[in-house]
């Protein structure tokens, strides 16, 4: 399916979505504040960056002959690591973090400092997963190739009947992908598909350029150095490396995907026209799920990812509205009859994940 094959209905049903915007924007005059983030997303931008980098440091003074001590800091620098994805990075990407685009673009590049590409998470992401979500052929987070199925429109595959018991394995090696092949082999689909010139507007050879000299930027502060520096056997350092992003993968992979992936996900498909029957602000709701909105820590860390309705209604605004802009939007989903959906906890999200999982593998 070509991008920009696929339009969303223009009908009276957006009506909800004017009536919502409306209500948003009155949120933000009346308290006399702009949709951008605020100290609040400055300290957390500090708070992830020291929970990342300080473990690194002390990896680099190499004063310790302890394993534990050296696991111990690719842990939480693996932590770190999904903390700067989800609550730092991500804001700068999508231009909610500041009024000063500046600022989006050189905080957006921390992707870079974690092991991924900024310019290809913002087509994979903010354009086509974002405009597309849970469209077959155009959202590429439902597009994890044959080894598992996440839509009702996939080939059913003889292993997908286990894919709720693997897939977890398979969630931790997101970040392990982004470092090797996979960002080299988004930038060559982007340059076929026509996205690089129309959305990055810089010559390929260039972007292939800056890609490589990033991944190897990442490999020496990340593996390098460590393996210079500290007194193990390259292989348990290696091992603590692989630790770090098997944990940042599975935590990252397991949010994105228990927001889109679940029961009430409807996965609508457009007509021979390429016509999809409800309005675009309708698809979103229908397709993502919010989940554990009391959970204070959580939308703290996950960057307000639990709030993934709202963030995919206004992701141009910072995500330290949310949980206010919840408010709003439930509320306003209520009195047009549209359905809310939202899990109490991140733990039956997760469970509710793992049995659509089992659905699509079974059905």
């Amino acid at each position: 399916m070509a991008f920009k094959a696929v339009r969303f209905a223009n009908d009276s049903r957006a009506e909800f979505y004017n009536v919502l915007r409306a209500r948003v924007k009155e949120f933000f005059d009346s308290n006399e504040i702009t949709p951008y983030g605020n100290r609040h997303m400055v300290m957390k931008t500090i708070s992830m960056l020291v929970i990342y980098l300080t473990p690194m440091a002390i990896l680099y003074a190499g004063a310790f002959n302890s394993v534990l001590v050296m696991f111990a800091c690719w842990i939480v620098m693996g932590f770190g690591m999904a903390g700067i994805g989800m609550s730092v990075m991500h804001d700068a990407n999508h231009g909610s973090y500041s009024k000063n685009e500046a600022v989006n673009k050189y905080v957006g590049y921390l992707i870079n400092l974690v092991g991924g590409c900024a310019v290809n998470w913002k087509i994979q992401h903010n354009l086509l997963h974002h405009s597309f979500t849970n469209v077959e052929g155009m959202d590429e987070d439902i597009a994890p190739g044959s080894v598992l199925r996440f839509s009702p429109h996939q080939p059913l595959k003889k292993q997908h009947r286990y894919q709720h018991i693997y897939a977890w394995f398979l969630y931790s090696l997101m970040t392990i992908m982004w470092i090797t092949k996979k960002d080299f082999k988004q930038l060559i689909d982007y340059k076929n598909r026509g996205l690089l010139k129309t959305h990055v507007r810089k010559p390929f050879g260039e972007l292939m350029l800056r890609l490589i000299g990033v991944k190897v930027f990442y490999y020496i502060v990340t593996l390098v150095i460590p393996l210079m520096l500290l007194p193990f056997s390259w292989w348990i350092i290696t091992l603590g490396f692989i630790l770090m992003h098997l944990l940042a993968g599975l935590t990252l992979s397991t949010i994105f995907q228990s927001a889109h992936v679940m029961p009430e996900s409807d996965y609508a498909l457009p007509d021979e026209n390429g016509k999809m029957d409800a309005n675009w602000a309708l698809h979103q709701l229908a397709n993502t799920t919010n989940f554990a909105p009391k959970s204070k820590f959580l939308t703290w860390y996950l960057g307000g990812l639990n709030f993934q309705i709202e963030h995919h209604l206004f992701q141009h605004i910072s995500h330290v509205y949310y949980s206010q802009l919840s408010k709003i939007v439930e509320k306003t989903a209520k009195e047009f009859g549209v359905d809310y959906n939202v899990e109490p906890t991140f733990v039956k999200a997760v469970s509710s994940h793992a049995k659509m999982l089992k659905t699509l593998g079974r059905a």
